[in-house]
């Protein structure tokens, strides 16, 4: 039904407060890039209206560090935007500390927790090779 594929990979030693946040930040940047991804407002029987979900279904996969690390850099080596959240966004409080200490880190030196790409199906799949589905 979809030609592209909205995937999030976590680190797999997250602790469940760490994967459930960073999923929700992550899905964040890919509707903030891609608006187009969510779809009509909710109503139930009674009329009362829910916010718009997306329209495409997201995969969950779990992947140790060093496999993080690989699909960090096929997804740069792809020139594929991802949003991407590391280790010490923890520590941070708002959105401004989050970037500054982002901005501190590198591909070769960032402790990547979660990475997130829409992209076309064939290419999210060998971005994210290794990675295995979240359970």
């Amino acid at each position: 039904m979809f030609d592209t594929k909205f995937v999030i990979v976590l680190r797999d030693d997250l602790a469940p407060w760490q994967k459930l946040n960073v999923t929700a930040f992550l899905t964040s940047g890919i509707v903030a890039a891609t608006p187009s991804i969510i779809g009509e407002a909710y109503r139930d029987a009674s009329g009362n209206l829910y916010n718009p979900l997306s329209i495409q279904p997201i995969v969950v996969l779990g992947a140790d560090q060093e496999t993080l690390r690989t699909i960090h850099r096929r997804a740069l080596e792809r020139e594929v935007t991802t949003s991407l959240y590391i280790e010490e966004m923890f520590a941070t409080g708002h959105d401004a500390a989050n970037r500054a200490v982002f901005a501190e880190y590198g591909p070769d030196d960032a402790k990547v927790v979660g990475i997130a790409l829409r992209t076309d199906k064939k290419i999210a799949d060998k971005i994210t090779k290794g990675a295995k589905l979240h359970g």
